[in-house]
């Protein structure tokens, strides 16, 4: 259908799939859907991830480097969590950019910060 006084189409606000009018096909892009077996082996490997954490907090040997195991740990928590759960690895990546950018950034902010207040430190 096109708006009579310019003759673009008018754009179809239904939620219905088009038919192609011709010339120019509709590409249509199916992402296939976790299943329920899917999201119990990411829930599986969460609780896995947070046993180690449990784990590296109760071991002396690893006390010296206790903030950085914790930190990458949970980054890798917050990852599975975000593709999986949130969807975004089914999602077009430039929903992926728009999340990665600003989370890269918070991560660079926060190691500047431990190494800033003594947290973390390049050697002794």
């Amino acid at each position: 259908m096109r708006d009579p006084s310019s003759g673009y189409p008018i754009p179809d606000l239904s939620g219905r799939p088009r038919e192609s009018t011709g010339a120019h096909p509709i590409p249509v892009i199916e992402h296939p859907h976790p299943t329920a077996g899917t999201y119990l082996s990411v829930a599986a490997i969460l609780i896995i991830l947070t046993l180690i954490e449990v784990g590296v907090f109760y071991v002396p040997a690893f006390h010296p480097f206790l903030t950085p195991i914790l930190l990458v740990l949970s980054a890798v928590k917050f990852v599975i969590v975000v593709m999986f759960y949130m969807h975004l690895k089914m999602d077009h990546r430039f929903f992926t950019l728009l999340f990665a950018g600003p989370l890269l950034l918070a991560t660079g902010v926060m190691f500047g910060l431990l190494f800033l207040f003594g947290v973390l430190t390049l050697g002794k």
